[in-house]
């Protein structure tokens, strides 16, 4: 499951503090990121994608790797876990000049993650480095289709920070509650299905998977960006693909995370 990306052109390690910490809805965390390393950063938009390096609990201070190539990991990696940050992947909801917001959503598949950005405040060390943009229309499409669970509801809402006026789409956003729906700008062409989960203990991602296959979807050549739990991801791309005729390069699927698996530390 590798998708297309585009990367950017430069980027190096940056060194940000925390500026503020947000709750959009109650199993979301905003984190605003800042500092004078962001005028190396170049927004690029929708799904951009950073690493995002903070302290595990209990150090001191955040160790970055020094590395600006694809050798930072394997740097990291020799750091004992005592001074080895955790690292994980987030898009950029939001880009000012100097700050950045990342939303996090709360649930048990990325713990330390979701445990740092509850504790999160101002002042406190995290890094970034930028990972470009997987979200790519081709040329010819005449309407998109966007699902994603609550892991990529931030980068759904990115992308749609950015559609340009005339976009038409189909958007399927599963969340773990009703509390969790939000009002959402977007052009007059795109349809945003709110998707709660209702039933304790339901396995994330199942119920976007479900819309999709029972939705009545336009006709014409179309393009997909579907993310969160891996069952989700494959599981549309597998029926846009077998049942509704699709041409595999005209669906981006990434799988953020697994049900029922930790994340490596």
């Amino acid at each position: 499951m590798i998708p297309k990306v585009r990367r950017p052109k430069t980027r190096r390690m940056l060194t940000l503090e925390v500026r503020a910490n947000t709750a959009p809805s109650p199993s979301f965390r905003t984190v605003t990121l800042g500092g004078p390393d962001l005028a190396d950063l170049e927004p690029a938009g929708y799904d951009q994608a950073v690493r995002l390096f903070f302290p595990r609990a209990g150090q001191d201070g955040l160790r970055m790797p020094t590395l600006d190539n694809e050798g930072w990991m394997a740097q990291l990696l020799m750091l004992p876990k005592s001074r080895r940050p955790w690292v994980r992947n987030y898009t950029i909801r939001r880009a000012r000049p100097g700050e950045i917001d990342i939303e996090f959503a709360l649930h048990d598949g990325d713990a330390p993650a979701a445990e740092w950005a509850r504790r999160a405040r101002p002042g406190d060390p995290a890094g970034v480095f930028d990972m470009g943009v997987g979200y790519l229309p081709p040329p010819g499409v005449s309407w998109q289709l966007l699902a994603a669970d609550e892991s990529a509801v931030p980068a759904v809402l990115a992308i749609l920070d950015h559609a340009p006026a005339d976009l038409v789409a189909e958007v399927f956003l599963e969340v773990p509650s009703a509390a969790d729906v939000r009002e959402v700008e977007a052009p007059p062409g795109v349809r945003v299905h709110w998707l709660p989960r209702s039933r304790a203990g339901a396995r994330p991602g199942r119920l976007a998977l479900d819309a999709v296959l029972a939705a009545e979807l336009p006709a014409g050549r179309a393009y997909a960006w579907v993310a969160g739990e891996a069952a989700l991801a494959t599981g549309v791309r597998r029926h846009l693909v077998r049942d509704r005729g699709w041409a595999k390069s005209d669906v981006a699927f990434l799988g953020y995370w697994r049900h029922g698996r930790a994340s490596p530390g």
